[in-house]
């Protein structure tokens, strides 16, 4: 059964439906649906181990998400398909991040701090560097063209893990692109909540940074505001450790779906960019 067969099978509709694709994903296929006057959002996708995705855990997190007002409405799941509320909004890009910095940064600790308040059951825990051990290990097994870069991205990885302690735990989005927020006026809301576990705020703001090219006073700007203080030269350091290592996550991430993704998406194109931003990064460290 096709995507567009298996929507209109859902046992939730009211009467005869609309079916338009959503644009803008990379991971899963996304559709809009209208419903007698309601619209929502399908969006289908299965479990990706090799990303160590769960939908269950997605379905967990989206749910307290929407309790503390930051996420629309998941209103029915089944195996592979979330539906969810839609908001008419504008998505953003990291133009409009960087301009509306100011209620962007409370949204962050907002879910850092309130959605451990309203998880039920076992949630997950994204630990970067065992994130990026586990890929390492899939590339090799799998006789990635970037294998001979693995040592060397381990090392350095293992050197950002250093620097990046000690730290605060909290439970992050762990996906901060400018995609994953969406704007309707007067509320900025943020989607998509596949990565979302326990994990050191840095990682949030690190992400947040260089996925929409912050330069380094919106970089200050943006710790100053999370932590209510100018930040010091120690939390620095850790910051642009975290930042470094979301950088390399990222790419280690498309190194992987280059392998695995089925999507019409040019996923060496991505590694590339985002293999020169980390080793731009951490020759700046």
């Amino acid at each position: 059964m096709n995507n567009i067969d298996k929507i209109k099978s859902l046992p939730i509709w009211t009467g005869p439906i609309e079916i338009s694709p959503l644009e803008g994903g990379i991971t899963n296929f996304n559709y809009l649906v209208k419903d007698s006057g309601k619209d929502s959002v399908v969006r289908m996708g299965s479990d990706i181990p090799e990303h160590l995705v769960y939908r269950s855990n997605e379905i967990l997190v989206s749910k307290a998400a929407f309790e503390i007002g930051v996420s629309p409405e998941l209103t029915y799941n089944e195996p592979g398909i979330l539906v969810l509320d839609y908001i008419k909004s504008t998505t953003l890009e990291p133009i409009t991040i960087r301009k509306n910095l100011e209620r962007i940064i409370p949204i962050v600790k907002k879910i850092h701090h309130s959605i451990p308040n309203k998880l039920s059951g076992q949630p997950s825990i994204f630990w970067v560097f065992y994130v990026i051990k586990y890929y390492s290990n899939f590339l090799l097994k799998n006789k990635s063209t970037h294998s001979s870069l693995i040592s060397d991205l381990l090392s350095k990885s293992n050197k950002l893990q250093e620097l990046s302690s000690p730290r605060e735990i909290v439970f992050g989005h762990n996906d901060l692109l400018a995609a994953n927020f969406l704007d309707d006026g007067s509320k900025i809301w943020v989607i998509d909540w596949e990565y979302g576990g326990f994990n050191d705020p840095l990682f949030d703001i690190g992400g947040l940074a260089s996925n929409n090219d912050f330069d380094l006073d919106m970089e200050n700007l943006a710790l100053e505001m999370y932590f209510d203080k100018q930040p010091s030269k120690e939390l620095i350091i850790k910051y642009n450790a975290m930042k470094t290592a979301s950088l390399l996550r990222e790419t280690m991430w498309s190194m992987v779906s280059e392998i695995t993704s089925k999507l019409d998406f040019s996923y060496a194109d991505y590694t590339s960019e985002n293999l020169s931003k980390f080793r731009d990064s951490f020759e700046n460290l």
